[in-house]
């Protein structure tokens, strides 16, 4: 075997794999073989298995590793080494390690084994989720969980239950299905089998892989029916969130002194979320241990009370703080439960409140719902991070919850403004400055990425982040940083910038219109497309250029003025002017429709190639005395 007809130029191929779950010896049993087809499919030689360990929850540890290279001669060199630990995370009460091992002597052609096991503590028991894609294309595959047949107590938001019962959600392809059969001794098994299993989608500006990839979730439940468990399972949640919200006496203290009986409900929001935008948020910061806190004589918070009295808290727990507030304030505000976008969507066949990760507010004013994302440390007052938009999860209700989705943000919402003012000796080097302003979602982002580091830190991002965009060899200096913690503001980064930027041909030199795009690549490189397509957020990008010419040069010809429309999703405008010794080019791009199908690629690739296009038509100088403006 030398290839894969089903993936030509694919490095590596599954032959088999499996994965077996028994809850009678609290272990998982994995299993891989693999066919190096290429030298890049010999870095699957590099093995790491993950292992982590929770406080007071137990974990899994890695054992009974075997491993072996066969050569296509037949020749077998078993894995006789000793794997190495490495930590991957470390925080308040969780470790995460990788073991790590490289099989022997892989070459093109060999076939790669390896086999492990996961235990876990005896008194868990936990049900397998089976992920059937992988980066590599899968010949055939089998999963086996031998479940226990004790009743198994599980605690969720529905309060605690005593259940043998099983479910899961599958997301399987055509003609594969799990089977469930009891054994001779009484014992269930759950059981599935595939083969040609193509691997997980690699495409750059995809919907969530998890939400994508074939798979398979389970879950313990004494449950019947999806409705039946988020009727149940949600009243309880929402009885324990208010319990936790209140508000309580200090939370309606603070408010007394924070509004004015005469404020608006809209001045009560705006001082209401500034005063939690204030708090420590431990989701950005770091977390004290819990010898610290009782150190401080702080046990684990009771209720919003807590963490007003203490400045600090989870971004969840900030969250149902502003709720506090605002309910202390007299308006009526709930808790939105919402899966992230950066990581899958919302499944309400799977009765599982694991899958929903931050809570985000909803504030009734005048019969309309407001949507606020406190939790999210410097999150523009009326918005929501992008990863909380235009998703799934739910809500609170006076009698339980009800299912709901947040709205999108306008690309008007978030914009990002570069502006280039150079001038251009007679050899074709520019000095100049360059500022960049940004609002909405590319401010939160890098106001976010602020928090995780230093002055410094930040600095060399911003700097690298130009250096990037511009023409190679430019030298870039940040000269100031304007509202960095201001979050209503625009974050505005100034910049000193040097470097020859055009490309001498004869007695004419060649410069990018657009300084900004000198390094873009295609968008979309691929004539097909299987998989949707989903940007980040919507947006404007704007770019204005202005470029002073030395007595020597002079314009010859510039971009002409283009606007290209995507139906009502997308336009794109480019204006360019000059005079006898000055050039500006002038730049939009505006992207309203975030997710588009695969049906609808062709015309969003020819929109994407046409705008690409237009932006690498350089601006022509000639060498000479100055000519009097003409035309584009």
């Amino acid at each position: 075997m030398t290839s894969q007809p089903e993936v030509p130029g694919a490095s590596a191929v599954y032959l088999f794999r499996e994965e077996v779950t028994d809850d009678q010896n609290h272990d998982w049993s994995k299993y891989a073989r693999i066919k190096v087809l290429t030298e890049k499919g010999k870095e699957y030689a590099n093995v790491e298995l993950r292992q982590y360990q929770v406080a007071d929850q137990g974990g899994y540890n890695i054992t009974e590793i075997q491993g072996r290279t066969i050569h296509p001669d037949g020749t077998i060199i078993p894995f006789t080494g000793k794997p190495f630990e490495n930590l991957i995370e470390k925080a308040q009460g969780y470790k995460e390690m990788a073991k790590v091992f490289t099989l022997p002597d892989v070459e093109v052609g060999s076939i790669i084994e390896y086999r492990y096991k996961l235990r876990y503590d005896d008194y868990y028991f936990i049900p397998p989720d089976w992920y059937i894609q992988s980066e590599l294309f899968t010949r055939k595959a089998h999963y086996l969980w031998n479940p226990t047949d004790k009743e198994i107590t599980t605690k969720d938001e529905g309060g605690e239950q005593t259940t043998t019962g099983i479910a899961w959600t599958p997301m399987l392809p055509v003609g594969a299905a799990v089977k469930q059969t009891n054994a001779v001794t009484g014992r269930r098994h759950i059981e599935l089998n595939v083969q040609n299993i193509p691997p997980t989608p690699s495409e750059d500006y995809m919907p969530p892989l998890q939400s994508l990839s074939y798979r398979v979730l389970f879950y313990y439940t004494s449950y019947k029916t999806s409705d039946e468990y988020w009727k149940n399972a949600g009243k309880g949640w929402s009885k324990a969130r208010n319990k936790f919200i209140g508000p309580g006496s200090k939370v309606k203290e603070a408010v007394k002194e924070l509004i004015a009986p005469s404020d608006t409900d809209e001045q009560k929001l705006h001082k209401l979320y500034a005063e939690v935008m204030k708090l420590d948020n431990s989701m950005y910061n770091r977390s004290r241990s819990a010898a610290e806190d009782k150190a401080h004589g702080l046990d684990a918070p009771k209720s919003t009370d807590d963490i007003w009295l203490r400045k600090r808290g989870t971004d969840d727990q900030i969250a149902e703080l502003f709720v506090a507030l605002v309910r202390a304030a007299g308006m009526k505000a709930d808790i939105i439960a919402v899966t992230n976008r950066d990581r899958a969507y919302f499944v309400p066949s799977y009765l599982s409140f694991s899958q929903l990760n931050d809570y985000l507010a909803v504030v009734s004013v005048g019969g309309k719902d407001l949507f606020f994302d406190p939790g999210q440390r410097y999150c523009p007052y009326g918005q929501l991070a992008w990863k909380h938009t235009g998703v799934q999860g739910v809500r609170q209700t006076d009698s339980g919850v009800t299912f709901t989705e947040t709205p999108f943000m306008s690309y008007k919402d978030s914009r990002s403004l570069r502006i280039a003012n150079l001038a251009m000796d007679e050899h074709g080097e520019v000095t100049g400055t360059v500022a960049i302003s940004w609002i909405g979602s590319p401010a939160l982002r890098w106001r976010q990425s602020s928090l995780s580091g230093d002055a410094t830190s930040l600095n060399n991002e911003l700097k690298t982040s130009l250096e990037h965009m511009l023409p190679g060899g430019m030298d870039v200096k940040v000269t100031g940083i304007e509202h960095l913690d201001e979050y209503e503001k625009p974050l505005i980064v100034n910049y000193d910038v040097k470097g020859a930027i055009g490309s001498p041909t004869g007695k004419r030199l060649l410069v990018p219109s657009d300084i900004f795009l000198a390094n873009v690549k295609p968008t979309f490189p691929h004539e097909k497309r299987d998989v949707p397509i989903a940007f980040d957020f919507s947006q404007a990008v704007q770019d204005a250029v202005r470029i002073k010419l030395p007595s020597n040069l002079s314009v010859e010809s510039l971009p002409a003025d283009e606007t290209i429309p995507l139906q009502q999703f997308a336009v794109y405008v480019m204006k360019t002017e000059h005079t006898a010794n000055t050039f500006t080019v002038r730049r939009e791009l505006d992207l309203s429709n975030t997710f588009y199908t695969p049906k609808e690629y062709p015309d969003l690739r020819a929109f994407y190639n046409k705008l690409e296009s237009k932006d690498q038509e350089p601006a022509v100088l000639k060498v000479g005395a100055p000519t009097q403006p003409a035309g584009n």
